[in-house]
């Protein structure tokens, strides 16, 4: 009965690691969610581009927009594999080979990006769907990025369509060609505006207002992303830098001084403890002598009381002056040890 409960220990403990390992080589959750849409919209490029396939402006559109995701996908290969725990293992068992054929421009290897759809399945099934919201809603920064971001390829693709198919055939059109689409739909969504592409049509006016919108958008996020990312952990490293400086400085000079200082060290413990035991010796020898004095006041008369008094006033004064001599060799040695 031991042996069966120990290999299920061990099959339950191994599959925990293999959930371990794919997890970690998982990124942030919008951006593993961002690189899905974009895996998707390019498989229904595929799709689009077959579909139009006697409208050569369509079509350029499209292949202009797959060599943008194919250099997205290219980057996001190089990020995965320099920063996955085991780069082996990535490009062998998590389908790192085919990240790297389906980011090339061939579009015989463009349905390999099925299997990026393949790890955002595995993200959502490992995190659940609460999870991911929560994290979404907590990250606010990185989502919004990533969702602006995914918007404006979708307007940059869609809206170059929208664009040229409204515009192309209208009179006095100046947006007749897919360059022409592209080209205004980009300068809009950069809210730069040159005026040297722009609607005829109230249909195009109305796209293009919605253009703006989400370029607005986009660019205020972006702006803002980065700020935060260049100087908020700048700061956050520059204290920590300053902290870590000063720790080693503190560090270098202990152990620079420790020879010579800890004579002053040792001196400085003992001569507090001298200087205590004299306070405390004082105050002992001022409590027993008035107590002496006063059990003595009926016996030796007013004049045994006065001498004793007298006594124990000097050895007071005698004690407290040794401990104020004390208190300033210890100040004395301590300015001497302080660089």
């Amino acid at each position: 009965m031991a042996r069966p409960l120990s290999q299920i220990r061990e099959r339950s403990r191994a599959r925990a690691q293999a959930r371990a390992a794919a997890r970690a080589e998982l990124k942030n959750t919008a951006y593993e969610i961002f690189i899905g849409a974009l895996s998707i919209l390019s498989i229904v490029n595929l799709v689009l581009v077959y579909l139009v396939a006697g409208d050569a402006a369509l079509e350029l559109v499209l292949s202009v927009m797959n060599a943008l995701f194919s250099a997205i996908f290219l980057g996001d290969f190089i990020y995965r594999i320099t920063t996955a725990p085991s780069a082996g293992r990535y490009f062998f068992r998590g389908f790192g080979w085919a990240d790297l054929l389906a980011s090339l421009p061939f579009p015989q290897f463009k349905i390999l990006r099925l299997f990026r759809l393949l790890r955002v399945f595995r993200l959502l099934r490992e995190l659940g769907p609460r999870t991911v919201w929560t994290t979404l809603v907590k990250d606010r920064a990185n989502s919004a990025l990533m969702t602006l971001l995914l918007m404006g390829v979708l307007v940059l693709q869609f809206g170059s369509i929208s664009v040229l198919a409204v515009e192309e055939d209208a009179d006095g059109a100046n947006i007749t060609t897919a360059s022409d689409a592209l080209w205004y739909t980009l300068v809009t969504i950069s809210t730069v505006g040159y005026g040297d592409r722009f609607p005829v049509t109230n249909a195009g006016r109305l796209i293009g207002a919605l253009i703006i919108i989400v370029g607005v958008g986009i660019f205020g996020t972006f702006t803002g992303y980065l700020a935060n990312l260049f100087l908020g952990p700048r700061k956050a490293a520059d204290e920590n830098a300053e902290a870590d400086a000063q720790a080693l400085a503190v560090s270098d000079v202990e152990g620079e001084t420790a020879p010579e200082a800890a004579t002053p060290s040792l001196a400085s413990h003992a001569a507090k403890g001298v200087a205590a035991g004299a306070v405390s010796g004082a105050v002992d020898a001022g409590v027993a002598v008035t107590s002496t004095a006063g059990a003595d006041v009926t016996a030796a008369g007013p004049t045994t009381t006065a001498r004793a008094s007298d006594d124990a006033t000097q050895r007071l004064h005698e004690l407290l002056a040794q401990s104020e001599q004390t208190m300033a060799e210890i100040k004395r040695l301590l300015a001497g040890a302080t660089p």
